[in-house]
């Protein structure tokens, strides 16, 4: 095992915000492993550890363009909150999600070929670029064709849904696009979660089990219990739908009386997974207010 360094003990606690000795011991025991280590932590400290595991920090914008039965999703990267208001920006973002619905395709490097105007996104990039002062990235985008009626949901520019609902109901497709960015599940359904977050869950829950000191039956049912309640957390139709009156009605409860389905969804998330410098707001202005004279 390498030596476990002071930046490997920060990462962890950026992620888990466990204390600094719980975050060396869980790196020793994990051999240096960053996930495992979380992992363990997640049994020691319960639900705590982790909780900022998504905390957002990059800056940009979502934009979602709908046309028929197409869609499409960017996610468009810049470094402050200021440059992520910035109406050239904003219209390079919104710009990017048209050419991914036209060309029907969702890859950065096809994207980057494509023209607007008669030139070329990555030229256009690069000039937005040394315009502004700050670095500029198409992250991610995402095509697809409905088998439905598509509605879509931002909040603010920063979080951004796509659903393909079965039937053709406004108010019912926002209602569950809004749930979606509110709620963030992982699936539609709990068959459709993926099988190594259940693994994960289950080598914790396990864990928690045995520290239990209960008999083997008496700890499985614990562990059952436990993956079915993580089950219906994670997946959209066993989610409680967040305008219920009665705090009761699922998701799977509101589209079974629309007679409804969910066919596919897509939530963007700005900067999720990604870690943004600390500036403070006075450094955001200097640096904006230096870059304009600068142009």
């Amino acid at each position: 095992m390498g030596e476990i360094t002071a930046t490997m003990v920060k990462a962890l606690r950026d992620k888990t915000d466990a204390p600094m000795m719980e975050c060396k011991k869980a790196l020793t025991e994990a051999n240096g492993e960053i996930s495992k280590a979380e992992e363990i932590l997640r049994v020691k400290l319960g639900s705590k550890a982790g909780k900022t595991s998504s905390r957002i920090t990059a800056e940009g914008v979502i934009s979602i363009s709908v046309f028929q039965k197409k869609a499409s999703m960017v996610e468009i990267n810049c470094e402050t909150d200021f440059v992520a208001k910035n109406e050239e920006f904003i219209n390079f973002s919104k710009n990017i999600s048209r050419i991914v619905v036209e060309s029907e395709s969702d890859s950065i490097q096809e994207i980057n070929q494509k023209e607007i105007n008669g030139t070329q996104v990555e030229t256009l990039r690069k000039g937005l670029i040394g315009k502004i002062g700050e670095n500029i990235s198409i992250r991610r985008a995402t095509f697809v064709k409905s088998e439905g009626t598509f509605y879509s949901y931002t909040h603010g520019s920063k979080i951004g849904v796509l659903v393909d609902l079965s039937i053709e109901n406004e108010e019912l497709g926002k209602d569950i696009a809004m749930h979606i960015a509110a709620m963030k599940p992982k699936a539609i359904k709990t068959s459709d979660v993926d099988p190594k977050l259940i693994d994960i869950e289950r080598r914790v829950a396990t864990e928690k089990a045995s520290e239990s000191g209960k008999p083997p039956e008496i700890m499985e049912k614990m562990v059952d219990g436990a993956i079915n309640k993580f089950l219906k957390e994670v997946s959209l139709y066993g989610q409680v739908f967040v305008k219920s009156d009665d705090n009761k009605m699922t998701i799977q409860n509101l589209l079974e009386k629309n007679n409804a389905s969910v066919n596919y969804f897509a939530i963007f998330v700005v900067g999720e997974g990604l870690e943004k410098k600390n500036e403070n707001f006075a450094d955001e202005v200097a640096a904006t207010t230096a870059a304009s004279k600068a142009n």
